[in-house]
């Protein structure tokens, strides 16, 4: 087995097809589909389907170790790099998109002047889809909502966040107490889908006030409840970090009653250690946490130490 073949697959299922694959590795189809046969003749099995062109249970089960093993040599380069105080290489950063509109800036202000040859690549997906990615080894590291549902993962708690309804300053919501989660059924909510975390403390807390909440519209992304909201096109309930600052002067983050903070964390792959590049990352995003200049209101840092450890 050797490594110009799983690049040829995981090229394939990323690809979606032995061309595409070829032209992302600069080389011919006749290449690949040599790399291909071989690893499948070892291994036994049929890894690509030649007929709809998609991987098969083993192919797919290969490229998620293939994955893996990019990974480690890939850590390798960068940890001896990091000998000579260089840290080099690539860190995939994926984050829920609230927490990303604060954070992707922090980092994107201090990885450049600190770590000028570490380059960065950002993910935004729910906390369900960042699970995913990282077991499958797409990216390294992952910011979402905890607990985190993936067996393959562990994590360290970064922040709790305050929750609240948004509304605009000087409405009559706006009195400086906390929402009667009773009058929420009042109110054109934009809500997240059923079944998702957030939504099922937003339906708890209604049931423990004898209501049921009837949104206006559904949606599978906090991000966009946020940027319509602020759009006028109703009213949500909101993690803190998604009101940018320059809104605060016009829109208010008001409590309800019974609604408990979140708590967000990083999460990383259980196997495996993490490189330079990576343990570099780790210790930038602790430095913001640690720094409340830098964090958004309603967002206090659960950090325990002055650089996080995975």
């Amino acid at each position: 087995m050797d490594l110009r073949q799983l690049h040829a697959l995981v090229a394939i299922s990323e690809h979606g097809s032995f061309s595409a694959a070829a032209d992302a590795l600069a080389t011919v189809q006749s290449n690949i589909s040599t790399h291909v046969k071989k690893l499948e003749r070892e291994l036994g099995t049929v890894l690509v389907d030649r007929g709809s062109g998609e991987l098969t249970e083993a192919g797919n089960l290969v490229v998620e170790r293939s994955r893996r093993v990019m990974g480690e040599l890939d850590a390798i380069t960068s940890d001896v790099s990091a000998l000579s105080h260089d840290v080099a290489g690539t860190v995939r950063l994926g984050a829920i998109g609230t927490a990303a509109r604060w954070i992707v800036p922090q980092l994107l202000d201090i990885v450049p002047e600190r770590h000028p040859l570490l380059h960065l690549v950002f993910v935004e997906a729910t906390a369900l889809g960042l699970d995913a990615q990282l077991a499958l080894g797409q990216v390294d590291l992952a910011v979402l909502t905890l607990p985190a549902s993936g067996s393959e993962v562990r994590t360290i708690p970064l922040f709790e966040e305050d929750l609240g309804l948004v509304v605009p300053r000087g409405h009559p919501l706006d009195t400086g107490n906390p929402v009667d989660p009773a009058i929420l059924p009042e109110l054109p909510l934009m809500l997240p889908l059923p079944g998702s975390s957030f939504r099922n403390d937003l339906d708890a807390v209604a049931r423990a006030a004898g209501v049921a909440l009837h949104p206006r519209a559904e949606m599978d992304s906090l991000r966009l409840i946020a940027t319509l909201t602020f759009e006028g096109c109703g009213f949500s309930i909101l993690p803190a970090g998604a009101m940018p600052s320059f809104l605060e002067q016009s829109w208010v983050v008001v409590p309800v009653r019974g609604l408990q903070p979140r708590l967000v964390g990083v999460a990383q792959r259980r196997r495996g250690l993490p490189g330079a590049p990576v343990r570099a990352v780790l210790d930038i995003l602790s430095e913001v946490m640690l720094d409340s200049d830098r964090t958004p209101n309603g967002v206090r840092s659960v950090v325990q130490a002055p650089a996080l450890s995975l």
